[in-house]
């Protein structure tokens, strides 16, 4: 592994690195009827980092294949991609691209980026979690990452909702978003 020290941590050498759709997981959590979490994920995506020889010049970009949504409920994923929510016929694609790294603590970055949602643009803030680097057994460079960030959904145009009997909604505004992953040499 081509590797530097950077501010004590073992770091990838500057390049670009693709994520590893292999070992990788979009998810999110998002509140259901105000008393439980439902989870999901994307399961098509592409993405890139960019190491910088300054770390905090860094760049990513992500796109997620909406129509990729999965909770388990094939009913819910239906109605997740319909025009209520995704609108995946319309909108194929979520992307996110990074417009600056604002600070770091130790192995924790936080770091700005826009975030495309039904054609919606808006500036949304992650904290990345820096995981390590090597080398697989395969002889290739990979470093790996955690990634959370939670945003209103209604700021994207996702306003779907059903008012419970009991007061409430049936969907929460808040969608927190985890990413687990590695990304390997271009």
């Amino acid at each position: 592994m081509s590797t530097r020290t950077w501010e004590g941590l073992t770091i990838p050498a500057a390049g670009t690195y693709n994520l590893d759709v292999n070992h990788t997981q979009i998810g999110f959590v998002v509140k259901h009827m105000m008393v439980s979490k439902v989870r999901g994920r994307f399961d098509k995506f592409a993405g890139s980092v960019t190491i910088a020889e300054n770390p905090l010049e860094s760049s990513a970009e992500l796109t997620i294949n909406t129509g990729s949504i999965t909770t388990g409920a094939p009913d819910r994923d239906g109605h997740l991609r319909s025009d209520d929510f995704l609108a995946a016929e319309k909108f194929p694609e979520i992307t996110f691209k990074s417009t600056r790294v604002v600070s770091h603590s130790g192995d924790e970055f936080t770091v700005l980026g826009n975030l495309t949602v039904r054609d919606v643009t808006k500036e949304i803030e992650l904290t990345v979690e820096y995981g390590g680097a090597g080398t697989n057994p395969w002889g290739q460079d990979v470093w790996g990452f955690g990634i959370t960030t939670e945003f209103d959904r209604e700021e994207f145009g996702l306003t779907w909702n059903q008012a419970l009997e009991t007061g409430g909604v049936l969907v929460g505004k808040k969608i927190k978003v985890e990413i687990e992953g590695e990304a390997n040499r271009a």
